[in-house]
């Protein structure tokens, strides 16, 4: 017997973000003239804790079977209003959720008649689909208790020990002899001026001496398969090769630091960067009398657009050691604009200015001009020319991408950003993962960091990478891809081919070459079912069968 379809539909103001632009009582009245719609409601804020207990109580004293929420994004509220199904005892899959803020009021806010239309469209082919969904239920894999982590800088090695310290195998893998990445290089870390040699020394011995760690230096990546849980990693050990098993992953590769040929008579020697000058402090052999440090070269222009961040204050943190040193030293810091941010930063630029340092705004269609023994610079304050004794000329130069990147993101199937960083899964929702679950990233693999920062993400990773690992089952959702037509299927490896996620494979069965889906590693962005000539793989939730049906709701408005 055919089930008795029973839909509810919620329809959210979101404050005044619906209900500013749209008319919502006029859309749930329509919402209740659709097919099988027994129940709606006009809610001020349906995330709310009102909101959501409106929806349990009618899912059970209107017996709903369905439900359809009319609301904002998907990507931040339908995990909340699945659970909020399931707490009712209706299988979260038989939701459905609309977007009528994003697709409707936020694009439509001077066409409120256009946009009530189309927000009544959208209803109804949600409507529609919601009367075909089917109850699924969440896919589970066992997890290999153990995880990698590629880089030994210190996000790379304090990762390393937060998995650790929780009781988790860890293999450590730097492509370097030592550990440390770029703070090897350094002398002191700002804001508090901890030795850089003493910080690293101690992370380092901790790392060395931790039973659960597995440390690999001189070491790379060469192959990667699998999937969350189940990955299988091949590294390269001085030419020797060698296998193992993790769950997940943590990539804090860091990033390195732009040589600017080129840029102001750049030659090492008179004029150095600042990753150069941090050496000459370690070395003790700094002697200048005269600095003139120049800031954002070669970064925020046509080739690089973005802010390093940190370049600023390791300026401001190298003036003061300049200043410490020799009190009579003049030092000039010719900016764009200065990123002090966080109160004991902006401390240490008040500081800098007490001890002399002095600060001159140049503008970019008129660069400072690097000459013997002088630098030449258009005052942007004064509004003329100010010619500034030099002896030495420090460039601020930005980090950039680490050449492993490319390589690295194809063998993880993960992606880039614009300027070859690592690009998390989401900027606010997911800022430490990828879009790849079971891999974190961390450091300046991700963008730019400070030590702090880097430490703080860090540790975040760690925490996140040990949610599954403490699990020991990987819970995903059933939206994936399935193969619903066995006999149909070619056995062709296109879909294969063009999978981002590496969720699908070619295995010999009774009936010859055919796809299977590894349900743990797809994330159901349909890019088989779509490619399919056959129509063999299909999309829970997504189904052609469930889209035609949204597509006849929208033509027959």
């Amino acid at each position: 017997m055919a089930e008795d379809l029973r839909i509810g539909v919620f329809v959210c103001d979101c404050g005044s973000n619906i209900a500013g632009y749209l008319d919502c009582p006029d859309i749930a009245e329509y919402a209740k003239t659709l097919p099988h719609v027994v129940y709606v409601k006009e809610n001020l804020y349906t995330c709310s804790e009102a909101g959501i207990n409106e929806i349990k109580a009618a899912i059970k004293e209107e017996n709903l079977n369905r439900v359809v929420v009319a609301s904002c994004t998907p990507r931040t509220h339908e995990p909340l209003f699945r659970e909020s199904c399931a707490e009712a005892g209706l299988n979260p899959y038989l939701f459905e959720m609309v977007n009528i803020r994003d697709q409707c009021s936020w694009v439509h806010m001077q066409e409120q008649e256009k946009g009530n239309l189309k927000a009544k469209d959208l209803i109804r082919m949600g409507v529609a689909k919601a009367a075909l969904l089917e109850p699924q239920e969440p896919i589970q894999s066992e997890m290999d208790p153990k995880a990698l982590v590629i880089g030994g800088g210190i996000s790379g090695m304090t990762a390393a020990l937060g998995l650790a310290n929780r009781g988790f195998q860890v293999f450590l893998v730097e492509k370097a002899p030592e550990l440390g990445g770029l703070l090897r290089h350094l002398h002191k870390v700002g804001p508090s001026y901890v030795n850089a040699d003493d910080l690293v020394a101690s992370q380092a011995t901790k790392v060395e001496k931790h039973e659960n760690i597995n440390l690999l230096t001189s070491t790379t990546v060469k192959a990667m398969e699998g999937y969350i849980g189940h990955y299988k990693v091949t590294v390269s050990s001085n030419g020797v090769e060698q296998q193992f098993g993790v769950g997940v992953i943590v990539v804090a590769t860091g990033a390195k630091v732009l040589k600017p040929e080129g840029f102001y008579g750049y030659d090492g020697k008179r004029v150095i960067t600042q990753f150069e000058l941090e050496e000459l402090f370690r070395t003790e052999s700094f002697k200048a009398e005269h600095v003139v440090m120049i800031q954002c070269v070669g970064a925020r222009d046509e080739e690089r657009k973005y802010c390093s961040r940190i370049c600023c204050m390791t300026a401001i943190k190298n003036s003061i050691a300049i200043k410490e040193q020799n009190p009579e030293a003049t030092v000039h810091i010719l900016y764009r604009d200065i990123q002090a941010y966080g109160v004991e930063n902006e401390a240490l630029l008040q500081r800098s200015k007490q001890m002399g340092v002095r600060y001159i705004k140049y503008d970019q269609q008129r660069p400072p001009e690097v000459q013997e023994n002088i630098v030449k610079v258009y005052h942007h304050l004064l509004g003329r020319d100010l010619e500034l004794p030099q002896d030495l000329v420090v460039l601020s130069t930005p980090l950039i991408a680490g050449e492993d990147n490319q390589s690295l993101s194809k063998l993880l199937r993960v992606t880039l950003d614009a300027n070859k960083f690592f690009l998390e899964a989401h900027v606010k929702l997911k800022p430490l993962d990828f879009a790849t679950d079971g891999i974190y990233l961390c450091g300046n693999a991700h963008y730019p960091a400070s030590v702090r920062e880097a430490i703080s993400q860090a540790l975040g990773a760690a925490s996140r990478a040990s949610i599954p690992l403490a699990k020991g089952v990987m819970t995903v959702q059933p939206i994936v891809s399935v193969l619903a037509n066995e006999d149909a299927c070619r056995g062709c490896g296109l879909c294969v081919a063009l999978c981002p996620y590496g969720a699908l494979e070619i295995v010999r069965t009774d009936k010859g070459r055919k796809v299977r889906v590894i349900s743990v590693a797809c994330k159901g962005c349909g890019v088989c079912a779509a490619t399919c000539y056959q129509h063999a793989l299909d999309i829970n939730s997504f189904t052609d069968q469930q889209v035609e049906e949204q597509i006849k709701a929208f033509l027959s408005g």
